[in-house]
């Protein structure tokens, strides 16, 4: 039996991949426990029972928590990176130390963006893994930015100096001694990084909480289905583009039924009648098994959901990584892209045509999600941990 430490960022989407890893762990009679600044929401994905170690550190949707919902490219990303990620590294990293000292990990499982776990276990000595939960490092999220990269660099460096060991020299973003990928090469593309170490386990769907209440008998036979979302962290921003998707998806209502997800409640409640619904939040991966195309913001995990049932897409990225996804997703064959902030009812309505219609789109899809199942997904990431327990004792 070996202990594994999950140290994670308070974010839905950076969390919910790992649960299938832990509860894998877990069932196999592993010692399993989570350090995060919210765990609260770890023990909303991960169960009620789920050991938690608290951390200082920023939770988005706290008050003096944001993001202005304008900011795009490289300023979004400088933003995040300055305003949240490095900060949240420097304020869990006592909560993080306190964690490994009290549970006694063999492996600590960092996520790519929980900086403090892999500088801290670098500091004490021990094996870390990675836990990437968006592909988009490793597919050129900085081609064409040379100053941002090397801004990156410099700081990622500076934390090191106050976190981790200061004459190491692994990225804390990508461990040395295992990496686990939460995709594969077919959807990266050729520039997917390889190499001993690096293990492209495809998505990882298990122990997703249910949701009950879906209203299921409402979706009818005879018309094609959509799902519009656009995640967890972007109901700031996203007003003008779902009243798009609205109108263009209402254009189809003899031909088209979607479901629409509103977190923020940026639309009209009267809105909904048999072709459209309109929710705060839906049980996306039983919805995707019927769902004929998807039209969504290119998060990292919707997009793999989606073509994890073979669904094709149409993105329109936001910031950070979604556009380095959504490209992932047009190299592929298995969608189209939009401008989030420019696209009309019309321009969005032929695009989601074509990714119904068109074969190419849908064969795309078919085959990301072969490879995607091929992977092994939880099951095989918490194979490739044990391993690195093993060997590392």
């Amino acid at each position: 039996m070996s202990g594994f430490l999950f140290v994670v960022p308070p974010l839905t989407g950076h969390i919910n991949p790992a649960v299938g890893v832990a509860d894998r762990l877990a069932a196999r009679g592993h010692r399993v426990a989570w350090a995060c600044a919210d765990p609260g929401l770890v023990r909303r994905l991960a169960g009620s029972g789920a050991p938690v170690f608290g951390c200082a550190g920023p939770v988005p949707g706290a008050e003096g928590v944001g993001r202005p919902p304008e900011l795009r490219g490289a300023e979004a990303l400088k933003f995040l990176w300055e305003w949240y990620l490095l900060p949240l590294a420097d304020a869990m990293a006592p909560g993080v130390r306190a964690a490994v000292e009290e549970f006694r990990p063999d492996v600590v499982v960092a996520d790519q963006q929980a900086f403090a776990g892999a500088l801290v276990a670098e500091r004490l000595g021990l094996p870390w893994a990675t836990s990437a939960t968006t592909s988009a490092e490793f597919g050129g999220a900085y081609d064409g930015l040379p100053k941002v990269a090397e801004w990156l660099r410099q700081r990622l460096a500076e934390l090191r100096e106050r976190l981790g060991d200061p004459s190491g020299t692994a990225d804390p973003r990508s461990s040395p001694h295992l990496l686990l990928i939460f995709s594969s090469p077919e959807l990266v593309g050729p520039q997917a990084p390889s190499a001993p170490h690096i293990h492209y386990v495809g998505p990882s769907l298990a122990g997703r909480p249910h949701r009950p209440g879906f209203p299921w008998e409402w979706l009818t036979p005879g018309r094609a289905k959509v799902l519009v979302t656009l995640g967890t962290a972007n109901a700031d921003a996203g007003g003008r583009f779902l009243a798009v998707c609205r109108e263009a998806l209402r254009e189809r209502a003899d031909r088209v039924q979607a479901v629409l997800v509103d977190p923020g409640g940026v639309l009209p409640a009267e809105d909904g009648g048999k072709d459209l619904l309109v929710l705060p939040s839906v049980p996306q991966l039983a919805l995707l098994e019927r769902m004929d195309a998807v039209i969504c913001h290119a998060g990292h995990n919707t997009v793999c959901e989606a073509l994890w049932h073979g669904v094709p897409l149409v993105t329109a990225p936001i910031r950070d990584d979604q556009p380095v996804i959504a490209a992932q997703v047009v190299d592929a064959g298995a969608g189209l892209r939009v401008k989030f902030g420019r696209v009309t009812a019309d321009r969005l309505g032929t695009a989601l045509d074509t990714v119904l219609h068109d074969p190419a789109h849908r064969a795309a899809a078919a085959r990301v999600r072969t490879a995607f199942r091929a992977a092994g997904g939880a099951p095989a990431a918490a194979a490739h941990l044990e391993r690195l327990a093993t060997e590392s004792r």
